[in-house]
């Protein structure tokens, strides 16, 4: 009877004999030719004949089924964040505690990280029941995260960017927000995986909050201009305001003046952030909205 067993896959096995390299399971071939050592090197704990063992399989240098108790420090569907440990054409493979990396296709690849570069995973099992990893973390991310209900707009947060879209970037924080740095923000190149560290600026109704990557004082805009990016974001990056707008309506919608408004929007425009048409105000960039 051949086994179902193979590579790269999760197994709960019996253990049927020790001997002195470890104890040998149960490969459920009814060969004991073709039984799985579980080394002693491979053992997080002692085990005893009789009992049963969640185990790891993997091939050994010889291309023998091998047994390892390392097992992922993810379960299947979740995430973690995980450096790469090795790229080949078609792919690359992860360390996410196994005896061995897991391979994450070139179809579940986001970009192209390199050896060493940390990136936000999803494990998951292939058709043929093998364990493989994935970059597209969304769905999971949402799931994860929880309401910024204690984010505190001025405050310094750390994460890690999961996705990167024409609008910006989208990161995990320590906290289990989620948080959007808007590309009219970005100081350089942003990767996925990057760990950052960013002070927040708005605090959006959805729970999540925006934010900015330099300090209040390094910050071209001041905050008027910041409240009138903010606006935008929140209007998928348009609005019917500008410098010809009657100063009530600007009082009403921003609670600036129109000498501050004209001034603030100068400055954006200066920097190359927002323009105006037919008395519309756009953010530069071609699709402005925060939402997910």
């Amino acid at each position: 009877m051949a086994s179902l067993l193979q590579e790269n896959s999760l197994a709960t096995l019996k253990v049927l004999r020790a001997g002195e390299a470890g104890v040998f399971l149960d490969g459920q071939t009814g060969n004991t030719n073709d039984d799985i050592l579980l080394h002693k090197n491979q053992q997080t704990r002692p085990v005893t004949v009789g009992e049963t063992v969640d185990v790891f399989l993997y091939h050994d240098p010889a291309g023998r089924l091998t047994a390892s108790m390392r097992l992922p420090r993810i379960k299947i569907g979740q995430i973690g964040y995980a450096p790469v440990i090795n790229t080949t054409r078609f792919g690359a493979f992860v360390e996410v505690g196994t005896e061995r990396g897991i391979f994450m296709p070139f179809a579940e690849m986001k970009g192209r990280p390199k050896e060493g570069e940390y990136v936000w995973v999803k494990l998951y099992e292939d058709k043929s029941h093998r364990l493989a990893v994935s970059m597209e973390v969304e769905d999971e991310m949402r799931r994860a995260s929880r309401a910024a209900a204690d984010a505190v707009i001025g405050d310094w947060v750390e994460g890690a960017v999961y996705n990167i879209t024409d609008q910006g970037a989208y990161l995990m924080t320590r906290e289990r927000w989620i948080a959007f740095l808007h590309r009219s923000e970005f100081t350089g190149p942003i990767l996925l995986g990057q760990f950052l560290k960013g002070r927040i600026v708005h605090i959006r109704d959805d729970g999540r909050i925006n934010i900015s990557l330099r300090h209040v004082k390094e910050e071209a805009l001041d905050p008027d201009g910041e409240k009138i990016i903010v606006f935008l974001q929140q209007r998928h990056g348009k609005m019917p305001y500008g410098d010809k707008t009657p100063p009530a309506v600007i009082k009403a919608k921003f609670g600036l003046s129109k000498a501050a408004f004209k001034r603030a929007l100068g400055h954006l425009m200066k920097e190359h952030k927002v323009y105006q048409e037919d008395g519309w105000t756009y953010l530069t960039s071609e699709q402005d909205t925060v939402s997910l």
